[in-house]
């Protein structure tokens, strides 16, 4: 019980990642109806895009305190237009089309985005030593705080708090509500609801490529296939929250990133149950707990926030 306080805060540092990942996919699928596969992948690219910046870019000996900022904008540069490219040209073709074509073509992208990079980054076919803060790591109390979280710890409630500003108080956020609750009717009132979808496009990607960079920070590396398992725990944490809700997603991952650090410290302890917390195990529970969550709660904790258009 002594560590229980280190597994809650490294629960909540893996669920902020997964929060900021899952938003992606739930602005998406609350607007359009669409389950974006391959958002994942723009994760992978966000992160991919930071380390570009610091190895192409800057100067070598840049600090990372000055490097941090523009491989940040970097990274959401590259996810972004990957990101709006992807709706523009794979999936806005596909809007009429019934849903099984555009979640192939999901499927389809993601795995052309993961050979672009394979292709790219000769050495992504093994991970790539992502740029660490050095200093730490930090002690309060019980608890150690590692270098990388720290950028973790401020990006995320900074990240909630700028996106429920921009839907609740901006004309372009009232805008994509009404276009998520009627798009005809939205479109009838004069919003322009292929800007909003690309907007929703551009902001997951926006917050992927800051979790994107989180994660570099954190493990200390990427690869090619980092968005893979990520974006199903993403999309898990969507599903848990209630798809198509913003704040959903964000509790979501939370519940997702705590039950994970809990089963994989703690299940080991169980008489018989040696084999099943290791961390390879860790995946597994995660997608027991969504099953657990659809059978006995199937709109996710906080409801979904889609209007029923049959």
């Amino acid at each position: 019980m002594n560590e229980l306080p280190q597994q809650l805060v490294n629960g909540l540092l893996l669920g902020s990642m997964y929060g900021l990942v899952a938003i992606g996919y739930t602005m998406v699928y609350g607007i359009v109806q669409l389950i974006n596969f391959a958002h994942g992948e723009i994760f992978m690219m966000g992160g991919f895009g930071a380390l570009t910046v610091y190895l192409y870019v800057l100067p070598d000996g840049t600090s990372l305190w000055v490097a941090l900022p523009l491989m940040l904008i970097g990274g959401v540069l590259v996810a972004v237009l990957v990101a709006v490219g992807a709706e523009r040209f794979a999936y806005r073709p596909l809007r009429t089309a019934p849903r099984l074509a555009p979640l192939i073509t999901a499927i389809g992208l993601s795995l052309a985005l993961q050979q672009a990079i394979w292709a790219w980054y000769p050495d992504a076919r093994s991970a790539i030593t992502f740029p660490q803060i050095h200093g730490g790591p930090f002690e309060i109390g019980n608890v150690t705080i590692q270098t990388g979280d720290i950028f973790l710890l401020s990006a995320a409630p900074i990240s909630m708090a700028i996106l429920a500003f921009f839907v609740m108080k901006t004309r372009t956020g009232r805008g994509m509500q009404a276009t998520a609750q009627d798009p005809d009717t939205a479109k009838l009132m004069g919003i322009n609801t292929d800007r909003i979808i690309v907007v929703a496009f551009a902001l997951g990607a926006t917050f992927a490529a800051v979790g994107a960079v989180a994660y570099g920070l954190k493990y200390g590396e990427v690869q090619f296939r980092m968005g893979f398992i990520l974006g199903l725990k993403a999309f898990t944490a969507a599903v848990l929250g209630g798809i198509g809700n913003i704040y959903g997603a964000m509790l979501g991952g939370l519940v997702l990133g705590v039950a994970e650090a809990l089963s994989t410290a703690y299940i080991s302890d169980i008489p018989g149950m040696e084999q099943f917390g290791s961390q390879s195990w860790a995946n597994v529970w995660a997608f027991v707990l969504l099953i657990l969550v659809l059978l006995f709660r199937p709109q996710g904790l906080l409801g979904e926030r889609v209007a029923d258009r049959a």
